[in-house]
């Protein structure tokens, strides 16, 4: 009896050994969420300005593309080398977003409350614009990331790749949009929305445009 439970201590010990070892995909799965949870802090101090979201952003993406392609070395030193090289570009195009965002929101706001009554088409055509936006937006801080170009042609690319690609483009939105929801109607998780709810989207949207990168 000393014998056999001896060997299941050991084949237990072999087991579990496997399982909190450095290279075991446990490990693996709760070192990423750690690097996840700080990128998600990073991100929210640096937005905090509300002018240096472009830049906050920027890097967010460029950590977590170098994660999905497990090139990532140091998280803080990645993000902060990100948003010191695109903070000048990242913020034109933040601020050039918020005032079209701005604009679409009054023109929303005047066409659902005026007492003026608008035409079916005008509607249409407001739609249409804000599917062109966010096709153009939802690449556009990945693009600036990676790559060196003006930021006419970043939103060109970006414009471009969001057609292209647009069935990735669409799950990419409901990645940002999932975590509103869940905080929305499930109180409970809240806690977790707040320490992963913009870094965990970026990492799922790097793993769809990752190929569309390369």
């Amino acid at each position: 009896k000393k014998e056999l439970q001896a060997r299941e201590n050991a084949r237990i010990g072999v087991v579990m050994g496997r399982i909190f070892s450095l290279d075991s995909p446990l490990f693996t799965f709760l070192s990423k969420v750690a690097d996840l949870i700080l990128l998600n802090i990073l991100t929210v101090i640096c937005c905090l300005p509300i002018i240096t979201v472009g830049a906050s952003m920027t890097a967010l993406h460029y950590v977590v593309l170098k994660m999905v392609r497990d090139e990532e070395s140091y998280i803080v030193r990645s993000f902060f080398k990100s948003f010191k090289q695109n903070f000048k570009q990242a913020t034109i195009i933040w601020l050039i977003l918020l005032l079209v965002g701005a604009v679409l929101i009054g023109d929303i706001i005047i066409l659902n409350f005026s007492t003026i009554r608008f035409s079916n088409w005008i509607r249409v055509a407001l739609f249409t614009v804000i599917v062109i936006v966010l096709l153009a937006t939802m690449h556009v801080f990945p693009v600036l990331s990676r790559f060196d170009n003006t930021i006419k042609n970043t939103f060109k690319n970006s414009f471009f790749m969001g057609i292209l690609t647009f069935p990735k483009t669409i799950l990419m939105l409901i990645c940002w949009i999932a975590p509103l929801v869940i905080a929305a109607f499930i109180v409970q998780a809240t806690p977790i929305v707040f320490m992963l709810g913009i870094s965990a989207p970026a990492y799922l949207c790097a793993m769809l445009y990752n190929k569309t990168f390369k």
